[in-house]
């Protein structure tokens, strides 16, 4: 069964370009060895802002003085294949679609013999540190998106 938010699946996997690469930790697993259910949210969070550094985005939002910052508004995962200890692991992310002040950001983990093993889905917000509303993307950040968008 497919998750809802790919629609075909081998050009969804197409428009993969960039990824982080992880090897999955002792600590991370669960009793029986595999990587436990929560841990797939953390390499989301450090492949997302390795993209963001990659598109040159995590700057302004880094800088002490800047007035808007990045939220997470929601997030999911979906498992395909079991993950187990010492696994090496490629966290794909691109941006799918584009709002005014939000991207819906997709995932997709690989293991070495390039198996899918999880995918998932988020909407990152940015809002004003001042007055936690959403703020727009300026056209220059929706262009740096929109480069990323298959």
């Amino acid at each position: 069964m497919r998750p809802s938010y790919i629609e075909d699946a081998a050009s969804w996997e197409q428009g993969f370009a960039f990824y982080a690469e992880v090897s999955v930790r002792f600590s991370e697993t669960d009793m029986y060895g595999h990587l436990n259910n929560t841990v797939t949210f953390a390499y989301f969070e450090y492949a997302r802002i390795e993209y963001f550094k990659h598109i040159n985005l995590m700057n302004d939002w880094l800088n002490p003085k800047g007035e808007k910052i990045p939220v997470v508004a929601d997030l999911q995962c979906d498992y395909v294949k079991q993950v187990f200890f010492d696994e090496k692991l490629r966290i794909y992310v691109k941006a799918n679609t584009i709002g005014s002040s939000s991207v819906d950001i997709h995932y997709m983990g690989k293991n070495e013999k390039g198996e899918i093993v999880f995918t998932g889905r988020g909407a990152i917000v940015q809002i004003d540190k001042k007055t936690g509303k959403a703020s727009k993307w300026t056209e220059k950040d929706k262009e740096v998106f929109q480069k990323s968008v298959n």
